[in-house]
């Protein structure tokens, strides 16, 4: 069975996690701030704050950019619904921007289009989330300057992409936008078995978050009373348990350590795919100059009319491929809020047509060419 992802756990790891368990923290302990420490370190960020998962991560950030009731914000309709959800937690609307055909990320020209028409009826987006799918940056310049042009803030969804880069900027280094969320997912470049993060170069929006990982906790000593013992705490402001433990962020650490030979390895596995498949009628993402993707996934695209019975005798002949992603605006929930089929026309075709296959650093190259011999005879 070839599954279309797969967490790498070495001895190291292992032995990492051991050393917590035998210490005298396993939660809100020195490994946590230590993994945090090098993720900043690796990204080229100011603050990273880690947090229980990827989905936390987003919907902090919202906070503590003040999202709320009344609130606007814009995302890609091919993405997880975390993407969006973590707008609709905070109560605010969201509204989505169509995708690039190749890139498969959003949409710059889109973008514009959509600004210039929300701009004529006043009703411009607080925050844009680009989403980095399958580890490949988005047109981060570009997004920046409508950013600067119309007033939004820019979260970017680095959930799939850590280790990648954007104008020999590590995506996390946060050069283009106010945050960088990411996920410790088992299939992602890096695992923490669940967990997530925020960096940014903001001292307040790191500090923010961190309050609400935690309740809205504070021992603050400035915030205390002169006679306060030791154990004094104030709850500020209305937050969350969203904390990671000792014993995840041991395990994030020790991965760190590997993250780039995995990335290598990754694009190694990409690469034997695209020249394996590039005689098949299908196409796969294209990687513009200036953006090296962390290749989290390898999708391919190919026609609507056979994508989903190549993809049941696929999976029936355990190579496990998958679909990422099916619209957001179409599920049930956001079709209740007045999205309907044809309102990003490039992503809901997308979704007719992708395939993803697997990729995790562990496969060999054999993996490859017994899923591309399948593929092959199917198609």
């Amino acid at each position: 069975m070839i599954p279309y992802g797969r967490q790498s756990v070495s001895q190291a790891d292992i032995d990492a996690v051991v050393e917590v368990l035998k210490s005298d923290y396993l939660t809100q302990g020195p490994a946590i701030e230590r993994f945090e420490t090098a993720l900043a370190a690796y990204c080229g960020a100011s603050h990273a704050v880690a947090v229980s998962n990827g989905t936390a991560a987003l919907h902090l950030a919202m906070l503590a950019l003040g999202v709320g009731e009344g609130s606007l914000v814009w995302t890609s309709p091919n993405s997880f619904v975390a993407s969006a959800n973590c707008a609709r937690y905070c109560g605010a609307d969201v509204d989505f921007v169509d995708i690039d055909p190749d890139s498969f990320n959003m949409s710059v020209p889109e973008l514009a289009a959509k600004l210039e028409l929300a701009a004529a009826v006043g009703r411009l987006p607080d925050v844009v989330i680009p989403v980095h799918h399958s580890g490949l940056p988005c047109d981060m310049v570009g997004i920046a300057a409508l950013a600067e042009r119309y007033g939004f803030t820019v979260v970017e969804d680095g959930c799939h992409a850590l280790g990648g880069s954007y104008a020999a900027e590590k995506v996390g280094a946060c050069a283009y936008s106010a945050m960088t969320v990411f996920s410790f997912h088992p299939v992602k470049p890096l695992t923490t078995g669940e967990g997530g993060a925020v960096l940014t170069n903001r001292t307040e929006l790191a500090t923010r978050v961190a309050s609400l990982r935690s309740h809205g906790i504070s021992r603050d000593p400035k915030l205390m009373p002169a006679s306060s013992t030791p154990w004094y705490y104030k709850m500020v402001e209305l937050g969350f348990n969203y904390r990671i433990t000792d014993i995840q962020c041991a395990l994030g650490t020790s991965q760190l350590t590997r993250l780039d030979e995995w990335v290598v390895r990754r694009r190694e596995l990409a690469a034997r795919y695209d020249r394996l498949l590039s005689d098949l009628p299908m196409h796969g993402q294209v990687n513009p100059a200036g953006r090296v993707s962390a290749r989290h996934l390898y999708v391919v695209r190919m026609s609507a009319d056979c994508r989903d019975d190549v993809g049941r005798a696929m999976r029936d002949a355990d190579v496990l491929v998958n679909l990422h992603y099916a619209p957001i605006h179409l599920q049930p929930y956001y079709r209740e809020l007045g999205f309907n089929p044809g309102d990003f026309p490039q992503a809901e075709l997308y979704s007719r047509e992708a395939l993803t296959l697997p990729l995790y650093p562990a496969m060999s190259g054999a993996d490859v060419d017994t899923v591309v011999s399948l593929l092959t005879s199917l198609v």
